[in-house]
């Protein structure tokens, strides 16, 4: 016979309680592995660095060193809070490679990559958001 739990806790309660470490651990793989690929695959990256801040290469590596550092530092519950805010700071200054991405894509976009360039831009916002909604809980 199986015995009862011993949380008393409603599975809504539990669930709540539990979807701020979901979305931060999701967030802190999707982190690590961007940051990851920013050293894999660097010529992607490199080509949307807008080209006015010229060195795009060291900008690529830098940036995957801190995705792959705010992921890290989100994974540790004690640190949680650095690192989300770090995430929603790297966030913000790579959105002009978004931007760059899309400009370079052109007016209207051509193909599914083109159209995705354009489409990305309104989602950094929601990103930028929600690292910062886990910035707050974890200091909650």
């Amino acid at each position: 016979m199986a015995s009862a739990p011993t949380d008393v806790r409603s599975e809504a309660e539990a669930g709540e309680q539990g979807t701020p470490d979901r979305v931060a651990r999701g967030m802190a793989v999707g982190l690590v592995a961007i940051g990851v690929l920013h050293f894999v695959s660097p010529g992607v990256f490199e080509r949307i660095v807008p080209r006015v801040l010229g060195h795009a290469k060291e900008l690529v590596y830098l940036s995957g060193v801190v995705e792959i550092a705010s992921g890290v530092l989100i994974a540790v519950p004690r640190t949680r809070r650095t690192g989300a805010l770090l995430a929603a700071a790297t966030m913000v200054a790579v959105y002009p490679a978004n931007w760059q991405m899309a400009l370079d894509a052109g007016w209207p976009p051509r193909g599914a990559e083109g159209w995705g360039a354009w489409i990305r831009l309104p989602f950094q916002v929601p990103m930028v958001w929600l690292a910062l909604r886990v910035a707050r809980r974890a200091q909650a």
